[in-house]
């Protein structure tokens, strides 16, 4: 080979590591084109204010907070004032000072809920509807199984059996009873994209069945793994306050949930504190309508014809 040769191969070679270096997506870029394309939808715009209201909530609920929420050294059953804006519990506390550290516990929940409940719904639908293999049909019957059996009673038996655990119970309880929907959803995409063209291609090209997977399949299922987090962080959030209203979670803690346990355990109806169940009802509705409306700008993230003026351009 001639040095002008090797030279010309120097360059294409390095021509080409340019152009697969400037073809790699920046995560960040990536990040805000998902946003401007979910902020264009108006319902989404109102759904992702609202969220990032709850987060910073949470976040900054020490400061925000004028009490200390497990503070009893107020004037029991007290009605709204100026001191105290929702008026305080049966055991002396600001009920305002636990409405906003409650965000703290109920908001972590369903956030940490949610995504280790759409990793493992990922990692089984991906695997399962696109390997075929006699495994396939061991992993249908768990699926199946966690599918038929009732969520809400299986989610009190565990949580009675490990009760007293703290929210990492309430935690696990939520995942174990919350992934097998989303698999079952991302396992029928996953089995309508493998007969597409592109991923036919990459199988002749010799491409490993992890690399399709994930380089292939997975980027045309984003809108509806975001989709399938939002759905599980909502269940997420009604199954930790249905846990505490119930008595099996930590009533030592402050959530929306146990809020709502102390209040019906003082008989707020009967004594006009109606504000007490009202209030954390509210704030629990308010998160799920959030994730709800973030959802209708969600479709775009895969399907351009269906982003916000799609049509026109």
């Amino acid at each position: 080979m001639t040095t002008t040769s090797r030279r010309t191969t120097m360059d294409a070679s390095a021509a080409a590591g340019r152009t697969a270096h400037l073809d790699r997506p920046n995560p960040l870029r990536v990040l805000g084109r998902g946003i401007r394309t979910v902020w264009a939808v108006p319902k989404a715009r109102f759904g992702l204010v609202l969220f990032a209201f709850f987060v910073l909530l949470a976040i900054f609920a020490p400061l925000i907070s004028p009490y200390d929420p497990h503070d009893t050294s107020f004037g029991r059953s007290q009605d709204a004032s100026a001191a105290h804006w929702l008026g305080t519990t049966a055991a002396g506390q600001d009920v305002f000072s636990q409405l906003i550290c409650g965000a703290q516990v109920s908001v972590s929940v369903a956030l940490v809920a949610g995504l280790l409940s759409t990793i493992i719904a990922v990692a089984v639908g991906l695997s399962w509807g696109y390997v075929r293999t006699f495994w396939g049909e061991g992993v249908g019957f768990i699926v199946n199984l966690f599918l038929v059996i009732p969520a809400l009673p299986l989610m009190i038996v565990i949580a009675a059996y490990l009760q007293n655990g703290g929210l990492g119970v309430i935690i696990l309880v939520v995942v174990v009873t919350g992934w097998a929907w989303g698999a079952r959803v991302l396992r029928s995409q996953t089995q309508s994209l493998r007969s597409r063209d592109f991923v036919t291609a990459a199988t002749f090209s010799g491409e490993s069945a992890t690399r399709i997977v994930f380089r292939e399949i997975l980027p045309n299922m984003t809108s509806l793994i975001i989709a399938s987090f939002f759905g599980a962080a909502t269940a997420a959030i009604l199954a930790e306050a249905g846990l505490e209203f119930l008595g099996l979670g930590d009533s030592s803690t402050v959530s929306w949930g146990t809020m709502l346990f102390w209040a019906q355990n003082s008989n707020v109806l009967l004594t006009g504190q109606w504000i007490l169940l009202f209030a954390p009802g509210l704030m629990i509705a308010l998160f799920a309508v959030s994730m709800s409306f973030i959802n209708f700008g969600v479709d775009g993230l895969s399907n351009p014809r269906l982003r916000e003026g799609g049509a026109t351009r």
